[in-house]
């Protein structure tokens, strides 16, 4: 009979309901049509009686960060606003058990909580999409990859969602062969089970119909050169085209210029910066691009109805 693997999930006060569903319930449903309790699991808080999660659904846990068991893996679950959730307590017990020799890992937005207790360094993590600008710019040391998870470093992490449950699966093929596996997924009806180099986001291409590839080379080169941006003839010339087929084709799969598609990008860009991270309106400019803070908060405020300053303001 193979041995029970236990697993703990640290809860995070609002943590993601989905990530949570997509940890446990691969592992309940291995048990189920192995007929085998292959896993189990146990839940915890920083005070040990409850976690909420993000959409205000109460879990009950087994025990606080004190009262942890021994067990054979750990995984931190966070989700929104994990900044403000990243504690002592919570730091000083994740220290602990690396050095009791636990396997640690992280779900959702919970790499956030391994950099910050220095875990992550030199490595590569996966975080969910939504933090990528934020946790590049607070921990430059991590290597942050956009793909679902990263499970062949020595701190797994998974993006969240429905990535959790990919990660989840790949860890019972791991451990049981891949045909429990399939069973698990079949049983969850879940026929789109991605690895662990498949991309979060869906693609330009899947998300506007398009098919082309200069206009899904031309966006890529606005993504690589937001903190020094390029102008449209340059992107032209990258793609061997004249600046005119650009501006032709941005007009007609987005219904826009290479120019305000660009200034759009930077700007969501400096959003998530000023929403996210601690770092001054000037810093945010310049890592959008813009070496005018002044020109910056007229931009800004012309998109987003708002100061920088105001924006981030809102949030303190």
């Amino acid at each position: 009979m193979p041995q029970t693997r236990h697993i703990t999930f640290i809860l995070v006060e609002e943590f993601s309901h989905l990530a949570f569903s997509c940890a446990v319930e691969p592992l309940r449903i291995a048990n189920l049509v192995s007929g085998e309790e292959l896993y189990r699991w146990s839940f915890v808080s920083e005070h040990g009686e409850q976690a909420v999660c993000s959409n205000g659904s109460i879990t009950l846990v087994h025990s606080g960060l004190q009262g942890l068991a021994k067990c054979d893996q750990l995984f931190v679950l966070s989700g929104i606003h994990m900044r403000d959730h990243v504690t002592r307590p919570l730091l000083a017990t994740l220290r602990r058990e690396r050095a009791r020799g636990t396997k640690i890992g992280a779900l959702c937005s919970g790499a956030w909580v391994l950099a910050e207790a220095g875990f992550l360094d030199g490595m590569q993590a996966a975080i969910h999409w939504e933090y990528h600008d934020a946790f590049m710019e607070a921990f430059p040391e991590v290597n942050l990859v956009r793909s679902v998870f990263v499970a062949d470093e020595k701190h797994i992490t998974a993006s969240g969602g429905t990535a959790t449950a990919d990660l989840m699966l790949h860890l019972i093929e791991r451990d049981h062969g891949e045909e429990l596996a399939i069973d698990v997924a079949d049983q969850m009806v879940y026929n789109a089970v991605r690895n662990a180099t498949a991309k979060q986001r869906v693609s330009l291409q899947s998300r506007n119909g398009m098919r082309n590839a200069h206009l899904s080379k031309a966006i890529t080169i606005m993504q690589d050169s937001i903190e020094t941006p390029v102008s449209p003839s340059f992107i032209a010339d990258e793609l061997g085209i004249s600046t005119r087929q650009l501006e032709r084709l941005f007009g007609k799969y987005l219904n826009t210029s290479p120019k305000k598609y660009f200034m759009e990008m930077r700007l969501e860009r400096a959003q998530k910066l000023l929403l996210q991270t601690e770092a001054s309106v000037t810093e945010v400019a310049v890592a959008c691009g813009f070496e005018n803070p002044g020109h910056f908060s007229r931009v800004y405020r012309s998109s987003f109805g708002v100061t920088p300053h105001a924006q981030r303001n809102k949030i303190d």
